[in-house]
């Protein structure tokens, strides 16, 4: 089986006995583990000061595993990016290193696609699906295949309401050699303005986040929207956007709400929901910065990268 480095970029991890169960659980899948000396360091809520992580970094580009895989997300590494080492990271990515994360990842990942051309991966991290009392065997399955070199695409079912939106779907949908990017909605937005955002025309632009009210991933999209990052997409892919709590004052407000919004925003781009990813148990692995072909075939849209 491949090999792991485990590190913690950004957020501190909380639960330590967790995280040696998680580490135990990859151990027995037959992953050859090695954690980073600083993976449960502590600084404020960061996993040790900035410093620290940027050695972090550096550790898990120099120690010539198969798979870089983040312990959590959180918040952190926004405020690294003007000091990531960007030459040692893309050096290891074109060793055959996977950088594998999700949630605050997304600024590594759109930070070093924008720097140096670099592609990571958007999927699961250790705490998140390893340190849980049944990890998603969907969600592991999908990290299997990277690791070993053959993930080769993803699917998902389509809602009839995405029909209903689009009905040029029924006829059969086809983008070929798009660029697939995105993650986190929020940390995205963040980046708006300034050079760690990476400008792509013609991509497939995927996005999820969690805890955010729909009024929020609404002004979030609606400043994607007036930078004119979405109208450059040959699609918008939505995953997950979950544990959130409407109230009375909402009056029907929610994120189907948003959704429609953002459909009547885009004419011509199609607006497609469900892709299985997210702060969710059952996630996908989506590659971030590589052409991928995209298909919607009755309500299965297809993902190809193989």
């Amino acid at each position: 089986m491949p090999s792991l480095y485990i590190y913690s970029p950004s957020g501190a991890v909380r639960d330590r006995a967790a995280f040696r169960r998680a580490v135990r659980r990859l151990q027995a899948a037959g992953y050859e583990v090695a954690v980073d000396p600083a993976a449960l360091a502590r600084h404020q809520r960061f996993a040790g000061d900035d410093d620290a992580r940027l050695a972090a970094i550096e550790r898990a580009a120099a120690s010539g595993a198969d798979v870089a895989l983040t312990t959590r997300g959180g918040y952190g590494l926004t405020r690294l990016l003007p000091r990531l080492p960007y030459d040692a990271i893309d050096a290891a990515a074109c060793r055959g290193m996977s950088w594998v994360g999700l949630s605050d990842f997304t600024a590594f990942g759109l930070a070093v696609l924008a720097q140096r051309g670099t592609a990571t991966w958007a999927g699961p991290a250790v705490m998140e699906d390893w340190a849980v009392d049944a990890p998603d065997d969907i969600t592991t399955a999908c990290f299997d295949d990277l690791a070993q070199g053959v993930g080769e695409g993803s699917g998902w079912r389509l809602p009839l309401s995405d029909l209903r939106a689009h009905p040029e779907l029924a006829a059969g949908w086809r983008v070929e050699g798009a660029m697939l990017w995105g993650g986190n909605l929020s940390i995205l937005a963040g980046l708006v303005g300034t050079p760690y955002l990476p400008s792509v025309d013609g991509g497939l632009l995927f996005l999820e986040d969690v805890g955010e009210h729909p009024y929020r991933i609404e002004r979030m999209l609606t400043q994607l929207l007036l930078a004119g990052v979405l109208g450059r997409q040959k699609a918008i892919l939505l995953g997950a956007f979950n544990r959130f709590a409407l109230t009375p004052h909402d009056r029907g407000f929610r994120l189907e709400t948003v959704v429609a919004w953002l459909r009547a925003q885009l004419p011509g781009v199609p607006v497609l929901t469900g892709l299985p990813f997210g702060h969710v148990p059952t996630k996908v692995v989506l590659p971030v910065g590589r052409p991928v072909d995209a298909m919607v075939e009755g309500r299965d849209a297809l993902l190809f990268w193989g």
